[in-house]
C-alpha cells in the first residue's frame, strides 16, 4: 500500500499539493503576459489580471473546500482520541474547527474578489484568511501541546511550535512593512500599482511585504503537511439509515394497498392457524 493510500492523509498532501500549484500557475501565467515583475510580486497580484484571475479563483476555491475537509477530519480525530473528561482539550478542538473554517471561507473570498476590483473585500478576506489562520495554528500547537507524550511525540508538537512561530514572524513582518510602504506612498493608488522600479520611494518596503506574504503562505502549507502522518491512522465513513421504506410524506397509492393488505392478513392470521 502507497503512503497516500493509508487512511486519509491524501487530504492534507492534496490540500497542500493543490495550494502550491495555484500559485505556481498563476505567477507564472502572470509573469509570461507581463502583468506583474518576476521578483517576488504580491500573490494577489499573480491573480488579479485575466486569463489567470479566473483559473487561480476557480484554484482557490478548490483549496478551500479541502481545507475544510481537512479541518473537520482533524477535528473528528482529535474528538476521538481525548475523553470527554478534559473538557478544556473539547472546547479548543471546537474552536479549532471553527478558526479552520473561517480561515477557509476567507480564501474565498481572497480568490473571487481581486484588490484591483474590491480592495475592501479583499482585504477582508486576507484577514479571515492568514489572521483567522494564524489563530488555527496555534490552538492545534496548543492541543499538541497537551496530547504529548501519551497521543503523539513530543517532536510532533516543536514542528508545529517552529512552524508557528515562523507564520507569526511573518505576519509582523508582512504588516509592519505594508504600513511603512503605504505612509511613503501617501497618495499613491497602491492596490493597482503592480510594475515595481527598483529605487523608486517605497520600493524596499514593498519588497519585505511581498517576501514576508509568501513565507507566510508557505507556513501555511508546511503546517499542514504536518497532518499527513496523523491521517494516516484514521478512517470516515457515511452510514444511511432509513427513517422508513419510501420516500413520500405520507402513505400513497400501492404503498397504502399494501399496508391495508398485510393488516388484513395479521388479522386473519389467527384464525388460519386454528383450522384443520
Amino acid at each position: 500500500m502507497w503512503w497516500f493510500q493509508q487512511g486519509l492523509c491524501f487530504l492534507p498532501a492534496a490540500l497542500v499539493i493543490w495550494t502550491v500549484a495555484s500559485f505556481v500557475f498563476a505567477y507564472i501565467t502572470a509573469v509570461l503576459l507581463r502583468h506583474v515583475d518576476p521578483l517576488v510580486p504580491y500573490i494577489s497580484d499573480t491573480g488579479t489580471m485575466a486569463p489567470e484571475r479566473c483559473v487561480f479563483g476557480i484554484m482557490l476555491d478548490v483549496s478551500a473546500f479541502l481545507g475544510i475537509a481537512t479541518v473537520y477530519v482533524r477535528y473528528k480525530q482529535v474528538e476521538v482520541l481525548t475523553s470527554e473528561e478534559k473538557p478544556m482539550l473539547n472546547r479548543l478542538n471546537c474552536l479549532g474547527l471553527v478558526l479552520g473554517w473561517i480561515s477557509s471561507f476567507g480564501m474565498c473570498v481572497v480568490a473571487n474578489f481581486q484588490k484591483t476590483t474590491l480592495f475592501s473585500m479583499h482585504l477582508v478576506g486576507a484577514i479571515l484568511t492568514f489572521g483567522v489562520g494564524a489563530l488555527y495554528i496555534l490552538v492545534q500547537t496548543l492541543l499538541s501541546l497537551k496530547m504529548q507524550p501519551h497521543i503523539h511525540s513530543k517532536t510532533t508538537y516543536l514542528v508545529r511550535l517552529g512552524i508557528g512561530v515562523w507564520t507569526l514572524g511573518s505576519i509582523i513582518s508582512m504588516f509592519v512593512s505594508s504600513v511603512i510602504m503605504y505612509s511613503s506612498l501617501w497618495g499613491v493608488d497602491v492596490p493597482n500599482k503592480l510594475h515595481w522600479l527598483p529605487g523608486e520611494t517605497g520600493y524596499t518596503a514593498h519588497m519585505i511585504s511581498t517576501v514576508s506574504e509568501w513565507s507566510l503562505a508557505f507556513s501555511f502549507t508546511c503546517f499542514f503537511l504536518t497532518y499527513i502522518r496523523d491521517f494516516q491512522k484514521i478512517t470516515l465513513r457515511a452510514v444511511a439509515s432509513m427513517q422508513m421504506s419510501h420516500l413520500y410524506d405520507r402513505p400513497h397509492g400501492s404503498i397504502a394497498a399494501s399496508n391495508h393488505h398485510k393488516r388484513q392478513a395479521s388479522e386473519s392470521s389467527p384464525l388460519l392457524a386454528g383450522g384443520t
